[in-house]
């Protein structure tokens, strides 16, 4: 999943000699490094907000329906076989958690418990299956000429970390960036037509969608690939440019701004390298998958950054919607984002259409996430 606008990351790449330039002359060693803090701060089951039973039990439910995919997994499969037989109920759930699991607040480098929590959701776009003068904007498949490498092959350092390109002869180049493929086309299978640009650059943040065809048919559409180039958020590119209050950045405003400035869309998207590639999907009326491969389930499903929570964790959620309203509830982390970067940091999914869209686009709360975790189990080597 590509999600909304707030995290971008950066690589800095350091040299032995260099440092050794900047600590001076004098022979002098560079003081060490402050000690890393541990995103897992042990809590106890009262130290968790409260939550109504039908928010138990849905929450629940949304991490138990993912059981099948983490039969295999040592992590889960002890606790999951034993969620099987747990009734649908508050009392016997509760139970089952403090028996089988111990809470971790989880922290922030800074040792901070508080951390942003926005929203996503599955939009529906009008659009074709075949080009037409409404309808000019390709959705792409997977380009024929991409090639994924996996570093920890390699490296395994770099887990879960790939290299994107195309070959030029013996040698692989970086994949074109997001203003070429629109200016220039990609060797790729096209899945739909939209008549919109901004419906597909919101389509390539939420990650996956439905596209509205004439007949009355859906075509469900999911995250399959990306071309390599980093995630810069467009929101922020127009608070650079001073159209925009950094407070004021949501999906409608952005949209807004679009419909005002038509002939600034093209740059207002060059700004974004990054470009998503996607497949078809059946379907269905489940929710669509995220990156554990079930459906998710709204309001109770969350992306994470996987380098500190692993998928298919169960987390307690605690923060509020736009209007202030709070939202305390087990969630299930079942999807990740490029945007999703961070120790105090989730997604919440909160469904399809236009008011799940309102929603997930104006939420950029605080809050605070409590990791679930396998009693015995050792903690994630966070990285």
């Amino acid at each position: 999943m590509i999600a909304p606008f707030f995290r971008w990351g950066r690589l800095l790449l350091c040299s032995a000699p260099l440092i050794a330039l900047l600590a001076g002359c004098d022979g002098d060693k560079p003081s060490p490094p402050p000690p890393k803090v541990s995103p897992y701060a042990k809590a106890a089951w009262s130290d968790l907000p409260a939550t109504g039973d039908q928010d138990l039990i849905s929450g629940f439910n949304a991490w138990r329906s993912a059981c099948a995919r983490l039969a295999k997994d040592p992590i889960w499969a002890a606790p999951c076989s034993t969620a099987a037989t747990v009734p649908e109920s508050a009392e016997p759930i509760r139970t089952f958690l403090s028996a089988q699991l111990d809470v971790y607040s989880l922290r922030s480098a800074k040792n901070s418990a508080q951390g942003l929590i926005t929203g996503y959701y599955e939009p529906v776009y009008p659009g074709s299956l075949e080009r037409s003068e409404h309808t000019h904007v390709p959705v792409y498949g997977i380009p024929d000429d991409m090639i994924v490498v996996a570093l920890d092959s390699l490296y395994p350092e770099l887990k879960g970390k790939r290299l994107r390109g195309r070959l030029e002869g013996r040698v692989l180049k970086p994949y074109d960036d997001a203003a070429t493929i629109r200016s220039q086309g990609v060797n790729a299978p096209v899945l739909a037509w939209l008549s919109d640009p901004m419906d597909l650059q919101f389509l390539q943040i939420q990650g996956s969608g439905r596209i509205q065809l004439d007949d009355g048919r859906q075509l469900r559409v999911g995250y399959s690939d990306q071309n390599g180039h980093p995630y810069r958020p467009v929101g922020r590119w127009l608070v650079e440019q001073g159209q925009l209050k950094r407070e004021e950045v949501s999906m409608g405003k952005i949209r807004e701004w679009a419909q005002a400035n038509p002939e600034r869309v093209p740059e207002l998207l060059a700004s974004n390298p990054s470009y998503v590639f996607f497949t078809q999907n059946p379907d269905s009326n489940e929710g669509p998958r995220g990156s554990l491969n079930v459906p998710l389930t709204a309001g109770y499903s969350v992306a994470i950054d996987r380098k500190v929570i692993p998928l298919g964790s169960l987390l307690w959620l605690s923060t509020t919607r736009p209007d202030g309203s709070p939202v305390t509830r087990p969630v299930a982390a079942q999807d990740t984002g490029g945007a999703i970067a961070g120790e105090v940091r989730a997604d919440l999914f909160w469904g399809t259409g236009a008011e799940a869209g309102e929603l997930a686009g104006n939420m950029k709360q605080q809050g605070q996430i409590w990791m679930l975790w396998p009693k015995g189990v050792a903690l994630p080597n966070a990285q």
